[in-house]
């Protein structure tokens, strides 16, 4: 597939944000720096950094591979071994990707425990529309938004059907291709790139909106503060970011944090954050922010999801919509969901 002239005119290097030009099928600034694209994506992840997460690794290594070993087969165009999931789950994304008669794509067939969070473990394999939530944002006029952490395109597609052009980043190539494979779907124009939320392959001030969520909590607060940071970098001034944390106050993070014993976080597992933490956070990387509730009793809880859970789960669903109205009123309820909303305005 070749690439489209659109990431020539809007995608630099990320280690020195020089211009890059297509050269034998992958991107080069003119310091040398190279990077593959795989079927007409860029892969502009950074291999002498350390990684957020083990996935990025083996979609840099993937993508190498690629480019020497032309596998056409549609197994091998999934990239399953650059995705999240069990051997027993890629084995079973295999199984339904041969059998041709799944409705959505196999890979967020099961991945959607992975990126929706706990309350859709029961859909794992079982899925058969793709759950696309309501997104926090005005409707856009074709204002380019940038979502950090696309994974399969779930925010991308509810972005762009509220009339935003979306650009969506991820270090899973798996991920990428799956949330392309989606958005064509759909009959959506989305452009995908696989990138570092740390390393942002864009220019200075290049888009509109910036939208995260369930990502930069993983990042150690090192890593968190230069995503945010890009994220403040590349949006144009006006611009502004809605970022997803969760909170340490909330019932379902409190307990996550006992069953760990309050240690500190390893690798990609969640941080907790303060909502003082978050606003210092964000007014230093991007500007001034406010602090809105996302969900109470869990992260991910989306009530466009309803008609997918059990009715045990839909009345979790009402109590943390309830509860989020009531934070409107009663703002001190903020800090005790479990899931919230940073809005900041680029300065």
């Amino acid at each position: 597939m070749s690439l489209d002239p659109w990431y020539l005119e809007h995608i630099v290097c990320p280690r020195d944000y020089c211009a890059v030009k297509d050269s034998d099928g992958r991107l080069v600034c003119n310091q040398g720096h190279a990077y593959p694209v795989v079927d007409g994506v860029p892969v502009m992840l950074l291999d002498d950094v350390p990684q957020t997460i083990g996935i990025a690794e083996t979609s840099i290594e993937s993508a190498r591979a690629a480019r020497s070993v032309q596998d056409e087969s549609p197994i091998a165009k999934l990239y399953l071994e650059t995705l999240g999931l069990g051997s027993a789950e890629r084995e079973s994304v295999k199984m339904l990707a041969m059998d041709g008669r799944c409705p959505i794509d196999p890979v967020v067939a099961y991945a959607v425990a992975a990126t929706n969070g706990n309350m859709y473990k029961h859909l794992i394999g079982k899925l058969n529309t793709y759950p696309i939530p309501g997104l926090l944002l005005p409707a856009g006029r074709g204002e380019l938004l940038l979502d950090v952490g696309c994974s399969w395109g779930r925010w991308s597609v509810a972005a762009a059907r509220k009339g935003y052009a979306v650009v969506g980043i991820d270090p899973s190539l798996g991920a990428v291709m799956a949330a392309r494979r989606v958005s064509e779907s759909l009959g959506l124009s989305i452009k995908h790139v696989v990138a570092d939320g740390r390393f942002l392959p864009f220019p200075n001030a290049t888009f509109d909106r910036a939208f995260s969520y369930s990502v930069i909590q993983h990042f150690s607060p090192e890593d968190a503060r230069s995503a945010v940071c890009e994220i403040g970098r590349t949006l144009k001034t006006g611009g502004s970011s809605v970022l997803q944390f969760p909170t340490v106050l909330g019932v379902r993070c409190l307990y996550q944090q006992v069953r760990r014993r309050f240690r500190e976080p390893v690798g990609f597992e969640v941080r907790y954050w303060t909502i003082p933490a978050l606003k210092k956070l964000l007014a230093a990387a991007v500007g001034p922010n406010s602090i809105s509730v996302d969900c109470f009793f869990g992260i991910g809880l989306q009530e466009s999801d309803a008609p997918l859970m059990p009715i045990a789960l839909r009345t979790v669903l009402a109590a943390s919509k309830a509860l989020r109205k009531a934070s409107t009123i009663a703002p001190f309820l903020t800090y005790l969901a479990d899931s919230v909303y940073v809005t900041a305005v680029k300065q």
